[in-house]
Order: structure tokens, then sequence, then C-alpha cells
């Protein structure tokens, strides 16, 4: 038997990551009130009440929350199943990051798991904007 020899240990230059940008709570709070706003106009469209006997999961609230430079939209489901796992689970669908300068990095959350990025160095009016028009940012 041939015995497996192993690569040479070498150094490797592996930089670190860049610094991200702290969220002034001047703009925490504006977002968090315009999200919440959105929110609001979204809930009768999207949150409603299902009959007793359903067996799909199904929307039961949506809402917003932060998370470092993050701020997602993120709906709560309810699995009324006989088999689910737990009763409830919660899924970000969209997500706003906070680069700096008061702009925004916009993403919406792909069926794999994945956050993809579609547009960036948007102000909070646009950002906004772009997730009440397009649907890639609603819930499904």
């Amino acid at each position: 038997m041939a015995k497996r020899k192993l690569p040479t240990k070498m150094w490797v230059y592996a930089p670190r990551s860049a610094p991200t940008a702290r969220v002034p709570e001047a703009v925490k709070t504006e977002v968090s009130q315009q999200g919440q706003r959105l929110i609001n106009d979204w809930k009768p469209q999207y949150v409603k009440a299902w009959p007793e006997d359903y067996q799909f999961n199904y929307i039961v609230n949506l809402f917003t929350k932060w998370h470092r430079n993050y701020f997602y939209f993120v709906a709560k489901y309810a699995c009324p199943g006989p088999t689910a796992i737990s009763p409830f689970f919660e899924v970000p669908f969209t997500r706003l990051e906070y680069v700096g300068g008061n702009r925004f990095n916009l993403s919406f959350m792909r069926h794999t798991g994945k956050w993809v990025e579609v547009e960036q160095g948007l102000t909070l009016q646009k950002a906004l904007e772009s997730i009440r028009d397009d649907g890639l940012y609603h819930p499904s």
C-alpha cells in the first residue's frame, strides 16, 4: 500500500473583511417607522383569517426587525397540520442593508434560502418605493 504524501505547508494571505458602517440611532428610528407604515398597509392584504380545518401554512403576522446593519421585513407563518414540527415559524422576505451615508442595498430572499441583492445605494424613500411597487419584495 502506497503512503499518502501530504502537501507542504505554506502561508496564504487572508485579508480581513472591511468594517461595516454602524447605523446611527436616528436612521434606525426613521427606517423602523417607515417600515412599520408599510407593514400596516400590507396587513389587510396578507394577514387573513383562515378556516379551522385549513391544513397548509399561512401568514398570521408581518413585522420588522433590526439585526446589526440589516433591517428585515419578516412574515410569521402558522403550521396548522397535525404533522407540523412547530406551530409557528418566521421567514424574512426582504432585507435593507445600511451601507453608510443614508444609503441602502435592497435584497430579497430567494426560494433557495439565499439573499439576492438587486439594488444598491438607494435612499430610504427609493428603497421603500421599490419594496412597495415590486412584487419581488412582498411576502408570499
